[in-house]
């Protein structure tokens, strides 16, 4: 009798505890953080700086969102090849990381409403005789990160592919001539042209070949924060908080819409 009377007393106290709930990765009721999580690899979406701290794009974008919701942000770094199994496993709250939006990612989590827009370019050496995908061949060597939508645009041009952890070493292999092109998103391209030593010995070449609808990812059954997320997305686009971040980061270039 003793020992039923302790076992009630300890449920008893669980459930007193405001916000008790078993979170399995999901936000908790009353939580006061909400986590999002990127390669940290991505500049000048998510990037680590040399003192050690997140920054870009999609963190000012998580940072605002976070503070229209009253709570703390953890922005966390994780590999990109695993980052969705991190999401599952419960790891972080969502993956804002510039996450192309498919058909494939959608049967295993949900995606929120979608907040920039871009496409995958080719970047070559200058002078290195490629003008274009019409250039390249089945003896050329493309490099690309691994786990991203890049790898079926790469096998529809008929290449072969070398895979990487980031974009830091796709262009690093490229100017060292370990691979005939780099394909990777746009933005990023212009990025790494400016910002990387020597990257004025690169340039994109061709257009985009095709457009990407970015969204924030969430475990499949976590429809409740989805939803607030558009919502506070939704009030970010009419109040022009959404344009000023892509402008800040991409030199007045508006990248929230199609």
């Amino acid at each position: 009798m003793k020992k039923r009377l302790q076992i009630t007393m300890i449920v008893l106290l669980v459930l007193s505890v405001p916000g008790f709930l078993f979170a399995g990765g999901q936000q908790e009721e009353g939580a006061e953080t909400i986590s999002f999580a990127g390669s940290g690899g991505y500049p000048p979406f998510n990037f680590i700086t040399e003192d050690n701290e997140v920054e870009g794009f999609d963190v000012d974008v998580a940072a605002e969102i976070a503070e229209r919701m009253g709570l703390e942000l953890e922005y966390k770094t994780t590999a990109w090849d695993g980052i969705i199994e991190g999401l599952r496993a419960g790891r972080y709250d969502g993956i804002l990381g510039s996450m192309a939006i498919t058909e494939e990612r959608e049967k295993v989590v949900d995606f929120s409403d979608p907040y920039y827009y871009s496409g995958p370019q080719l970047i070559v050496k200058k002078d290195g005789g490629i003008n274009g995908p019409e250039d390249l061949d089945s003896d050329s060597v493309i490099g690309l990160v691994t786990g991203t939508t890049f790898e079926k645009d790469a096998e529809q041009l008929g290449v072969q592919v070398k895979l990487y952890e980031d974009d830091n070493q796709t262009l690093l292999e490229l100017l060292n001539g370990r691979v005939d092109a780099v394909l990777t998103d746009r933005i990023v391209g212009l990025n790494a042209i400016s910002q990387l030593k020597d990257g004025d010995q690169l340039t994109l070449v061709g257009s985009t070949l095709r457009t990407e609808t970015m969204g924030i990812a969430f475990q499949d059954d976590d429809d409740e924060l989805r939803e607030q997320v558009n919502a506070v997305l939704q009030e970010m686009r009419d109040d022009g908080t959404l344009r000023q971040i892509s402008e800040k980061w991409f030199d007045g270039e508006d990248i929230t819409v199609e």
